[in-house]
């Protein structure tokens, strides 16, 4: 009792801070008190206490080893994902659906004005199975727009794998936030003070992508969709030798050969993929801080993720929303439901999740 009475006091008392464990420890022993687990109780006593844990610091550290998207076929695993708003544009275009091929690196993009769940159908049956045919897994976002029984029967219909990122965490479908961010960054530089022209730039961006080498392949998306290397305008403002030698004879002999060695460049590209993963996976795990939770653990969820982000203030606590572990999903994700029993939607990352000790 008396050893409790000594922590609570210079942990919470008036002029008590919430030390962490073994600052508490030292504390209380430079105060001339002592007994023989006084470390190992100012520990378990911070640790359990429940201000101390929802006002702990959020990791920067990844919580699991890093899980590449792996897709050896073109045009088997697509990722879609939705930007904007942008200023409004003609016909009050505002948004931009976009479709990324895992293996190609292939893009297909289209302004909407509207981003109903029609759309992103539409505009999937469209630009990707009527151009590349019916891939085996799709992976979007948690958004409503994709997470609807319409675009569920959708995908059904077709025997397409329907994968959704964790909760707050799109590092999931990261190709496809990665492509958003090279399409936005083309549209910033290019539209300079006229932003409203941003769909007449979109085409252009496009084109500039798929005819740039990728670093994970190092050919083209063009060039793996198609087995050969495109004709860019330069080539007609400064004619190349590729022009000036130009035969329609030779031409389509050379055009058969490429598709021929098609196979073997989509082998390289493939390797080269896979080279390149590894690679970042290593650096990637070296800085990993394993938190692993088991079935019947209680779990805090980050507070950005759980609450609109407007009510967040400065003196807010880091870590709110008790839930419980009910099931483990894939690498690092788990699925969970409140105190009463109802269970949450989708599955958690374990990056927006921390354990509760009660």
């Amino acid at each position: 009792m008396e050893a409790d009475y000594a922590l609570c006091e210079v942990h919470e008392g008036i002029c008590g801070q919430h030390l962490g464990g073994r600052a508490l420890a030292h504390k209380v022993l430079r105060q001339g008190y002592y007994w023989p687990t006084m470390q190992h109780d100012a520990l378990e006593y911070t640790k359990k206490y429940d201000s101390c844990q929802r006002f702990a610091s959020i990791p920067k550290q990844a919580p699991n080893p890093l899980i590449m998207m792996k897709s050896p076929i073109p045009f088997a695993m697509w990722g879609m994902d939705l930007l904007g708003p942008f200023p409004p544009a003609s016909a009050q275009r505002k948004f931009v659906i976009v479709a990324t091929d895992y293996f190609t690196k292939w893009v297909e993009a289209e302004a909407l004005a509207t981003i109903r769940a029609k759309k992103c159908e539409d505009f999937f049956w469209r630009a990707v199975i009527c151009r590349f045919g019916i891939p085996r897994v799709l992976i979007t976002n948690n958004r409503k727009q994709f997470d609807n029984t319409t675009f569920h029967t959708f995908c059904a219909n077709l025997t397409i794998a329907h994968c959704f990122t964790s909760v707050a965490h799109p590092q999931m479908n990261g190709l496809t936030k990665v492509t958003n961010r090279t399409l936005l960054q083309g549209l910033k530089k290019k539209l300079d003070g006229v932003k409203g022209l941003w769909v007449e730039e979109l085409p252009k961006i496009l084109w500039a992508y798929h005819t740039t080498t990728r670093t994970t392949t190092g050919e083209t998306p063009f060039s793996l969709a198609f087995g050969t290397v495109a004709l860019i305008p330069l080539e007609i403002g400064l004619p190349s030798l590729w022009l000036i030698t130009y035969n329609p004879d030779t031409n389509d002999d050379g055009l058969r050969g490429n598709l021929d060695l098609l196979d073997e460049k989509r082998d390289q590209a493939a390797m080269r993929l896979i080279a390149y993963q590894h690679r970042v996976t290593k650096f990637f795990d070296k800085r990993v801080q394993s938190r692993v939770f088991h079935v019947s653990d209680l779990v805090l969820c980050r507070m950005d993720v759980s609450v609109p982000r407007d009510t967040i203030g400065k003196l807010s606590p880091n870590w709110e929303c008790l839930y419980r572990v009910i099931k483990l999903g894939g690498p690092g994700s788990y699925h969970l439901e409140t105190l009463d029993g109802k269970a949450i939607p989708r599955t958690w990352n374990a990056k927006v999740l921390q354990r509760y000790y009660s």
